[in-house]
């Protein structure tokens, strides 16, 4: 397939609600009139590319209703792909193989809505998390969070004092949900020995070593 073959779909589905379309013009793609309408622009890519974006957001500098369009994906387009464009006031045009066309997005101004439950989770990490451990752009690493923090200064004490009641280990490091850490032991850090006792495990010895830095600066 050609980025050419993608234009008669677009020309036939823009003439059926009575635009006038003309192709290459001025360096766009795709250009649809029709009275009383705003100008309209189309970008034709095979695939949903970088560069794409970059023309078609060249293109509102001449009208605010661009669509890029783009061969329907085998595999289904990616949902990020949608909200970029909408987030840049894009609209996105799938073009199927027998020339069906699927309409994902309006080239319309975008209005975002902050999601105030991952704000209050970020902020509440933030404020949580002691010093700055991290190196960003760190992704795909294992990071050191707030939790792991917590559970590190639980490691810390009972690796210094030995088996522990619970309420006591919370006291001395000041961990409110070190009962959740306990229970759950996701690093396979601490065992319960007793009732309301834990100490450590053998994979709790090797953390102290491995973490000391960490540990040394939580202190």
């Amino acid at each position: 397939m050609r980025e050419t073959d993608l234009y008669p779909s677009i020309k036939s589905f823009l003439e059926r609600q009575g635009y006038e379309v003309k192709a290459e013009v001025k360096s766009c793609d795709v250009v649809a009139r029709k009275s009383g309408a705003p100008l309209l622009v189309v970008e034709l890519k095979l695939g949903f590319t970088l560069q794409l974006i970059y023309q078609a957001v060249d293109r509102l500098a001449i009208t605010e209703h661009v669509y890029v369009a783009i061969a329907k994906p085998k595999r289904g387009l990616p949902r990020e792909a949608v909200k970029l464009c909408r987030r840049l006031g894009l609209g996105l045009i799938l073009i199927g193989t027998l020339g069906g066309i699927q309409v994902l997005a309006e080239p319309v101004a975008y209005a975002p809505r902050q999601s105030a439950r991952r704000k209050q989770k970020l902020v509440k990490e933030f404020n949580a998390r002691s010093g700055d451990p991290n190196l960003g752009g760190s992704g795909g690493t294992k990071l050191m969070t707030a939790y792991k923090q917590d559970a590190l200064r639980c490691l810390s004490h009972l690796q210094a004092q030995g088996p522990t009641k619970l309420a006591a280990l919370r006291q001395a490091t000041k961990v409110e949900r070190a009962a959740g850490i306990m229970r759950d032991n996701y690093y396979g850090w601490f065992q319960n020995t007793s009732r309301g006792v834990y100490e450590l495990t053998a994979e709790g010895v090797k953390a102290v070593a491995i973490f000391m830095e960490h540990i040394s600066a939580l202190k």
